[in-house]
């Protein structure tokens, strides 16, 4: 080939891009590209590596998924979690002091409960099973009740929300006890990743009006007169109240043969302990120059026994009453009556006396009050200058009350702007459908003192959580104590058909995000 064909080939090859400075080029180009290609991907896929990193990490998921669904409402993992937790903590509280003979072993904590099996479900399931179940039911529940509330107009009112606002501000309290340095660190701790002060809020919220809308429900439900008299008769007297006075005779074991037999009394002690029983009887009656009960049968147990003395019971539930009770309730029964009674177990034998019985056919009532309190010692006693300064304190609300117009309202404004309860002081300090033993002994005796509508007093109250007094405003008399025992006991069936009827069709139904849940 000669010289001017291979510089005619060139330029050619130049020309359509097939020389090798050009081609080299040209593979240079598509490499770089190459590269600029991976790079880019790999950054976009660092970059979605380190989002997912720190969402993981974060509390987006808890809070922006769903985790469980009853209808139209979507429950996220941290809202679910905050029921889910609320309902182990409330079993702990009602039987933390014998779980583990329930099964349940809480020294795992909560993460435990996913490998420990429950064996009040189906086998294979576990207590966080449990645990998840009941706060499905209680979101359906809530669930349900809050859209009931919208459709009728229920809503919380400022007292309602002052509560809530309340027990946040109680939240708080523990946190810093506990050494957190907010409370939503303390919130996150203690319900799960996700929830903090104002989750709990929208929680407190929902679970207070699903309450207000379904006592509404039951408040509105109408019974008879009838209804109402024969609901109560049939309880039997388990509702009512009883005072009266017991002594045991118990019956001697005798030793029992056999190596694994137990000693037990027999037909022989059994008798005599009878016979002891009837013997303080009889001295209990032929002791009526003794016009006291208790002080009359403690004399018959001297007399016939030694001197022990009989064990007086008061405000007893006729559903409690054990052995006697058959006896204490019949209706016949009246003051100062004496009778023997044999302990079911064979044990022995009981002489009672009957004192008092309460059936509940009073009414009821409602008043308002202002309590100041006595500051506590560091001891948590209550000095007597303590005392004193509460009372100067509550004399002085009294006097300004004095010097107003002297009406329910104007008592009230003072209760809000002055009372210590935190339990009624956001509504005027009003207590209503109070019954008999419901408050402490000196709040009790004012309220049912025969006082009339108007009527003001002082009195000092002191239980466990403090010491102090009370101006009391009577406000009047309610429904009978009984009709409202008989009501709630008519209403609760209603109630149950009512919630069933509500939930149907808006089952709860788990998802995915549900694993985050404890």
């Amino acid at each position: 080939m000669s010289a001017s064909t291979e510089r005619k080939n060139r330029a050619a090859a130049r020309e359509a891009g097939t020389d090798k400075k050009t081609l080299a080029r040209q593979e240079a180009e598509k490499t770089a590209a190459r590269s600029r290609r991976r790079w880019t991907i790999g950054s976009i896929l660092v970059a979605i590596l380190l989002i997912v990193m720190l969402l993981t990490n974060s509390s987006f998921f808890f809070r922006h998924t769903t985790a469980l669904s009853v209808g139209e409402r979507k429950y996220s993992p941290a809202e679910l979690s905050y029921t889910y937790l609320s309902q182990y903590s409330n079993f702990l509280s009602q039987y933390g002091s014998y779980a583990s003979l329930l099964g349940l072993d809480t020294s795992g904590g909560v993460r435990s409960l996913a490998s420990q099996s429950c064996p009040m479900l189906e086998e294979g399931k576990t207590w966080r099973d449990y645990f998840l179940q009941l706060a499905e039911d209680s979101l359906s529940q809530s669930s349900v009740l809050t859209r009931y509330a919208a459709d009728n107009g229920i809503e919380l009112d400022k007292a309602d929300l002052a509560e809530i606002d309340r027990d946040l501000s109680s939240l708080e309290e523990a946190a810093k006890a506990y050494g957190f340095s907010s409370v939503n660190r303390f919130l996150s701790a203690q319900y799960g990743r996700g929830v903090n002060a104002r989750l709990a809020r929208s929680m407190m919220q929902e679970n207070a009006l699903a309450s207000k809308a379904l006592k509404a429900y039951s408040d509105a439900l109408p019974f008879s007169r009838e209804q109402l008299d024969d609901y109560y008769a049939s309880l039997e007297g388990d509702s009512d109240y009883f005072d009266y006075a017991v002594f045991s005779v118990q019956a001697a074991s005798v030793p029992a043969e056999g190596e694994d037999a137990q000693d037990a009394p027999n037909d022989e002690t059994r008798l005599e302990a009878r016979m002891t029983a009837q013997a303080i009887e009889m001295a209990y009656k032929d002791g009526y120059d003794i016009e006291d009960c208790v002080e009359r049968l403690n004399a018959a147990i001297e007399a016939e026994y030694d001197a022990s003395s009989a064990t007086v019971r008061s405000g007893v539930s006729g559903g409690s009453l054990g052995d006697p009770g058959e006896w204490l309730k019949d209706s016949a029964r009246k003051a100062g009556d004496v009778g023997v009674i044999e302990a079911s177990d064979g044990s022995g034998y009981t002489v009672a006396v009957f004192l008092a019985r309460e059936d509940n056919h009073y009414p009821t009532v409602s008043v308002r009050h202002i309590l100041i309190k006595a500051v506590a010692s560091e001891d948590g006693t209550y000095s007597d200058e303590a005392k004193a300064a509460a009372l100067a304190k509550i004399n002085e609300i009294k006097a300004e009350y004095e010097a107003g117009e002297q009406t329910e309202e104007s008592f009230a404004a003072l209760a809000e702007k002055y009372s210590e309860d935190n339990g009624s002081n956001l509504r005027g300090g009003l207590y209503e459908d109070i019954y008999k033993g419901e408050m402490v002994q000196e709040f009790n005796d004012f309220c049912f003192g025969g006082h009339k509508s108007g009527d003001v007093g002082v009195v000092y109250g002191e239980s466990s959580g403090y010491a102090g007094y009370h101006l009391v405003f009577f406000v009047g008399e309610g429904e009978l104590y009984s009709d409202l025992i008989a009501h709630d006991g008519l209403a609760s069936p209603l109630v149950n058909d009512f919630l069933a009827e509500q939930t149907e069709g808006a089952e709860p139904v788990l998802h995915y995000w549900a694993k985050l849940v404890g």
